[in-house]
């Protein structure tokens, strides 16, 4: 089933109590949660002691996403919170397989992303090994960036590998200015998880999370 995510990092912090109440009202009940750390993106967000409070919510699923280097120094840190998903970057190891385990043995499971310049043929050895797939839709680091086209080629390659797959396919979860239009571009493709920033869930209109996740899911229903 097609899924609408929010990333509680571009939400309002200083009322994100009453930010995560109105989310599960509109049945928003999976964050991705952003971890930066400056340099593999130049930007920071969010700490161990922010995803550690969220993790009070049973009803929520926990999808982190270290867009960061050395991330064995990061699923150490993050691992001991048991998130229902913690998720790194090709582009930061050289034995991706040694960290899919390290993850594994916090008991969470395995996301890998990979970022727009980087092509199919870097993740799919280890599609098998893993439970999620992000695929970055703008180049991490930033909300509002221009959608990257290119990205469409490479749904539609993972779509017709998982077609034919003969192992647990993983989830797809697509992250980077998905909204209406762009997520319409993605219909007949294997995407689960429309992750929802400035785009499309938290700018400033006069409807509320309801409203949107409905106008939203209705399209998710037709693609």
């Amino acid at each position: 089933m097609k899924q609408l995510v929010a990333s509680i990092m571009t939400a309002d912090q200083l009322n994100l109590k009453d930010e995560l109440s109105d989310l599960l009202e509109a049945g928003i009940n999976w964050l991705h949660c952003d971890v930066m750390d400056g340099v593999f993106v130049n930007n920071l967000a969010m700490g161990p002691y922010q995803i550690e409070r969220l993790k009070g919510y049973d009803e929520l699923t926990i999808d982190i996403h270290l867009a960061t280097v050395n991330p064995e120094h990061y699923i150490d840190m993050f691992g001991p919170l048991k998130p229902d998903y913690l998720t790194f970057h090709i582009e930061t190891t050289d034995n991706p397989t040694h960290l899919i385990e390290r993850i594994r043995s916090y008991g969470s499971k395995v996301g890998l992303a990979f970022s727009p310049e980087t092509p199919t043929k870097e993740i799919e050895p280890y599609l098998d090994q893993v439970d999620l797939v992000l695929v970055m839709t703008v180049n991490p680091g930033f909300s509002g960036q221009k959608f990257n086209e290119s990205v469409l080629n490479k749904l539609q390659e993972l779509t017709n590998i998982f077609n034919t797959a003969d192992y647990q396919v993983p989830l797809i979860e697509v992250d980077g200015n998905i909204y209406d239009v762009t997520i319409k571009k993605m219909e007949n493709m294997k995407v689960d998880l429309f992750v929802l920033g400035t785009s499309a869930l938290f700018n400033k209109t006069n409807q509320t999370y309801n409203e949107k996740a409905d106008y939203l899911n209705n399209i998710l229903n037709n693609i």
